[in-house]
């Protein structure tokens, strides 16, 4: 498929309705499916680190320490605050 570089898709919200608002008389016509499937994955994906980040940080607030939230992901301790720790 041939976008013009005026009509480059948008990052993630506003992409369906860039996809509704394309012309087919300038746009050669495909099954979207994947590209939807991507934009779907992509989401959950994002999605699902939003909730580990939260339940890492409930486990820590509720006292669990960095080698039970490592053993819960199957890391180390250090490698379980280094990713999760504040910054």
């Amino acid at each position: 498929m041939t976008i013009p570089k005026h009509k480059t898709p948008p990052a993630h919200d506003d992409t369906e309705r860039w996809l509704d608002q394309l012309d087919p008389s300038t746009v050669e016509a495909r099954d979207a499916t994947h590209f939807r499937a991507i934009i779907a994955a992509n989401q959950a994906l994002t999605d699902a680190e939003d909730d580990l980040r939260q339940a890492v940080a409930d486990a820590r607030a509720a006292g669990d320490s960095w080698a039970v939230v490592g053993a819960a992901l199957g890391i180390t301790k250090q490698a379980a605050q280094q990713r999760f720790g504040h910054r």
